[in-house]
């Protein structure tokens, strides 16, 4: 029973981390382009709080849950899929905490421009740019680990 609870814990918090992190980038990415300041304002500001109530507790989670149930199962952590996963889950966070800085800093130049009712300044695209390019090896990072906990390749 123990087992199943973590398990269930492990996959319920995947789908918290996974499932912020596609909404989240889809609304910034969409309210960005759209050129809208008050918009990218609204936006990001919502984006940093979710960050910190959904991402930043199941980022802790996922690992403390993973490593748990692979000493329930009597999986050592050298095992391929395993060490595999926790690589690229590491290459997932190292892209995430300089994006979490990022979003704060776009929050902030969008609040700004909201309130000077300007466009979007320079700063806030330079921001974006970075944003994607950091979103996408995360995102391709996270898809293989779902695949490694789902398949456990030999």
């Amino acid at each position: 029973m123990e087992y199943l609870i973590v398990k269930w814990v492990h996959i319920l918090s995947s789908t918290f981390l996974f499932g912020t992190g596609i909404g989240s980038a889809f609304y910034l990415f969409f309210a960005s382009l759209g050129r809208q300041t008050q918009a990218a304002a609204f936006v990001t500001r919502y984006v940093v709080k979710a960050d910190w109530l959904f991402t930043a507790p199941t980022i802790v989670l996922q690992p403390l849950s993973g490593f748990y149930l692979a000493h329930l199962a009597g999986f050592p952590l050298r095992t391929g899929w395993i060490a595999w996963s926790i690589a690229l889950y590491a290459v997932a966070v190292a892209c995430w905490l300089p994006v979490v800085a990022l979003q704060y800093k776009m929050r902030d130049a969008a609040h700004r421009a909201s309130v000077q009712e300007t466009g979007l300044p320079p700063a806030y695209w330079r921001y974006f740019r970075l944003w994607i390019a950091l979103g996408f090896p995360a995102l391709l990072a996270f898809i293989a680990v779902f695949y490694l906990m789902v398949a456990k390749p030999a």
